[in-house]
């Protein structure tokens, strides 16, 4: 129970009762909530400031966990980066040099893969850290490319090996004529002096002095894919497509004993030596192309060699002497 308040009245000689309006009471009470609200904000300001709440201390932790587990990942990432790039430098200068597939170009292994537009929707997002996600999210992206390439490259591999037997077959390995004396290589590959012309052009074969009737022989498996009988330039000549690359040409032929769409095999006769075109004497003009471009056909005259006799048709094809024959490479 409240206890009864009195007052002393002058007035009256009298203690009168004091009387409590409801709008002090009002007041007080206002007064005492205002002041309990400011020492309660006060206390709640302390403790956020200088205390975590258990969830606060829950969320840092977690925090700190997802941290640990994402340096974890982009060491893992990285690593993941390293070792393929071992992956690929063995690809490139070990699988691939001794199956002769080149090297898969720099450009297409790091290609992107869509990169941040990949991602825009997150990069607009109000996600936090959104950019680190977005960078994290690109290197795998990379890595994945990467993967993939590589196992490309390895499928293209495995098909070079179960292949291996058929593109040796296919691959140019002996001369063209019987040349055991090494006598009748007249002109290599390279700038000679043209016959007809006398200006020095390039020279896209080797030619072979040779009687004319000498019997000419695929020197690898493959497809008559042209004969054509000319009068001009390379003659009456023979195309053989062997795949994996690899075509043969052989010019100023007198006849052939082959046709288009016929299959030969290494050392069958496809014709015989000639004078016909643009020819100064019997030979042989004999091309090796490898993917289209002309090369050397030195570099594959390795077999029936021994290693002297390759050297001496090495030094033979280096004369820069006179060719046997003008023509087009076209």
């Amino acid at each position: 129970m409240s206890k009864i308040k009195y007052y002393y009245d002058t007035e009256t000689c009298k203690y009168e009762r004091v009387k409590i309006k409801k709008s002090d009471v009002v007041i007080n009470a206002l007064g005492f909530l205002s002041l309990a609200m400011v020492i309660a904000v006060g206390m709640v300001f302390v403790l956020s400031t200088y205390f975590d709440s258990p969830k606060e201390t829950a969320l840092i932790q977690e925090n700190e966990e997802l941290k640990l587990y994402y340096d974890l990942m982009q060491e893992q990432v990285a690593s993941m980066d390293n070792m393929l790039d071992v992956l690929q430098e063995k690809d490139d200068h070990v699988y691939r040099t001794v199956f002769e597939a080149e090297p898969i170009p720099q450009t297409i292994r790091e290609a992107g893969s869509g990169g941040t537009l990949k991602y825009r929707n997150l990069l607009e997002s109000d996600l936090a850290n959104k950019d680190l996600v977005v960078g994290t999210l690109n290197k795998i992206d990379k890595v994945k490319k990467k993967i993939y390439i590589q196992t490309k490259s390895y499928d293209e591999i495995m098909d070079l090996a179960r292949n291996k037997e058929d593109y040796y077959a296919a691959m140019p390995a002996m001369q063209p004529v019987s040349n055991k004396e090494l006598r009748r290589l007249s002109s290599g590959f390279g700038r000679r002096t043209d016959p007809i012309l006398k200006v020095k052009k390039m020279h896209y074969g080797t030619d072979f002095s040779a009687e004319r009737g000498t019997p000419i022989y695929a020197t690898a498996d493959g497809t008559i894919s042209k004969a054509r009988k000319d009068f001009s330039g390379l003659g009456h000549h023979i195309k053989i497509d062997h795949g994996f690359g690899f075509e043969t040409l052989y010019g100023h032929m007198s006849r052939f004993a082959v046709k288009v769409g016929q299959k030969v095999r290494r050392g069958d006769i496809i014709g015989y030596v000639g004078n016909t075109g643009k020819s100064t004497a019997p030979h042989l003009h004999y091309e090796v192309h490898v993917k289209g471009k002309a090369v050397n056909p030195i570099n594959y005259f390795y077999q029936d060699l021994t290693a002297d006799e390759y050297e001496e048709l090495l030094r033979l094809s280096s004369i820069e002497n006179q060719s046997l024959g003008s023509y087009s490479n076209k």
